[in-house]
């Protein structure tokens, strides 16, 4: 998948829990785990307005697009240099 979503590591930053997040969003825990674990084939601007919102950034702090073929590519590489 392309787009790489990283709510896991704003939470870090902020030292905020996803129940809290969660609830301060206005989301289930369970929808902020399909978010956090890159099985969202959407997301609603304004979820996402309230994300940045309450982690105080921007969107492209939370979601990351990666070319399909680099992916590939340092997976392929990583798994090459462990032989």
């Amino acid at each position: 998948m392309p787009i790489i979503v990283r709510i896991d590591v704003e939470l870090a930053k902020r030292k905020m829990s996803v129940g809290e997040f969660a609830e301060r969003v206005g989301l289930t825990p369970s929808n902020v785990a399909v978010l956090k674990n890159g099985r969202a084939k959407a997301v609603r601007f304004s979820t996402l307005e309230a994300m940045c919102r309450v982690l105080e950034c921007q969107p492209g702090d939370l979601l990351e697009w990666v070319d399909d073929d680099e992916a590939v590519t340092s997976t392929a590489s990583a798994g090459e240099e462990g032989r």
